[in-house]
């Protein structure tokens, strides 16, 4: 399946073709509500954004005609929390991902505001739209000659107590360092002592998790990870969610539709409805384990300067560093890094 195609009107005032996507992701790629949320809001009124593959560097425009969903990855959600009147009014239906980790003592994100700061933006933002479209994401879990599963399921235990009223959901993932040799050399380079995960820890991470939820009771799944945990109460995840579209926006027809979701009529005796899913739209470009539907991302690598050592978008932290003042510079491009 592919995003239908439409003609816009771009900034110069020429007449292109653009993606028409129903559901925007907004960013694996980078922090928009952080850094680039009045440029978001800019282009929502405009209408369109202009997007460069990473793999082959070719422009393309991405058109919000058709979009009846987005949502929004974030470590710091206080920029675009100014703007939530004017999401509430035009893009209407959208969640976040929001990833609140603690490396702070190490300063793994160098830019990230501190825990304690962003757990009180966290229950600002839960407060604000709802517990069930504020999802905490612990990502990832990284282990090191200084961090083993007990400190990393002390310092998970500190942050669930204090959100455990303020999510429905907790989703993680294990660091693999091995597997993006970016993230590998950045490490290095910064003189961590990384270790990697094995069956053995990632079992006790997950048991002493179950532990942990016993006083929280959340939904907990893992971010494209193979390894079944199901016996610790632990799922699979899906970040762009239809089961939470279909939950919170399931009177939105033209995207329960695109969803291929229908309702059944409830019964005298049964007052539930039904949901039939009439079709699979996993996204194919995204890696073969996870479990997101379709979607369009609309960032872009090498953009985001929270410099966390981990990162697998940036290169470097001096080219995301570039690139983000090459933005700020003139907040009415229609791209990110403004090329």
């Amino acid at each position: 399946m592919s995003w239908k195609k439409v003609e816009i009107k771009n900034d110069l005032g020429e007449i292109v073709e653009a993606l028409a996507p129903v559901i925007v992701s907004a960013s694996r790629s980078t922090d928009i509500p952080t850094f680039y949320a009045d440029w978001f809001v800019d282009r929502w009124k405009k209408g369109y954004v202009k997007w460069k593959n990473p793999f082959n560097g070719v422009y393309a425009y991405v058109s919000f005609k058709n979009t009846r969903i987005v949502v929004f990855w974030t470590k710091n959600p206080k920029p675009i929390m100014h703007h939530l009147d004017f999401l509430d009014e035009h893009v209407k239906n959208y969640y976040f991902q929001y990833t609140l980790n603690d490396y702070d003592v190490e300063g793994y994100e160098g830019r990230v505001p501190g825990v304690a700061t962003r757990i009180k933006s966290f229950k600002e933002l839960s407060n604000r739209i709802g517990k069930k479209r504020v999802i905490w994401r612990f990502d990832p879990m990284i282990l090191t000659d200084k961090i083993d599963v007990n400190e990393l399921l002390r310092r998970v235990k500190n942050i669930g107590d204090q959100l455990k009223d303020y999510t429905e959901k907790l989703v993680f993932s294990y660091a693999d360092i091995s597997s993006y040799r970016k993230v590998e050399t950045n490490l290095k380079n910064e003189a961590i002592n990384y270790i990697e995960f094995d069956n053995n820890t990632m079992h006790e991470f997950a048991k002493g998790l179950q532990e942990l939820n016993k006083s929280w009771n959340l939904e907990i799944a893992t971010c494209a990870e193979k390894i079944p945990l199901e016996q610790y109460g632990i799922i699979h995840n899906k970040c762009i969610d239809d089961d939470l579209m279909i939950d919170l926006y399931g009177d939105d027809k033209l995207l329960m539709d695109f969803l291929g979701v229908k309702f059944e009529e409830a019964t005298l005796f049964d007052e539930n409805q039904e949901v039939k899913k009439t079709k699979v739209i996993k996204d194919k470009g995204q890696r073969e384990l996870c479990g997101c539907v379709m979607s369009k991302d609309i960032g872009e690598y090498n953009t985001c300067p929270h410099e966390c050592v981990y990162c697998y978008a940036n290169t470097s932290k001096e080219i995301a560093r570039k690139n983000f003042k090459m933005h700020t510079a003139n907040k009415t491009l229609d791209t990110i890094t403004g090329i």
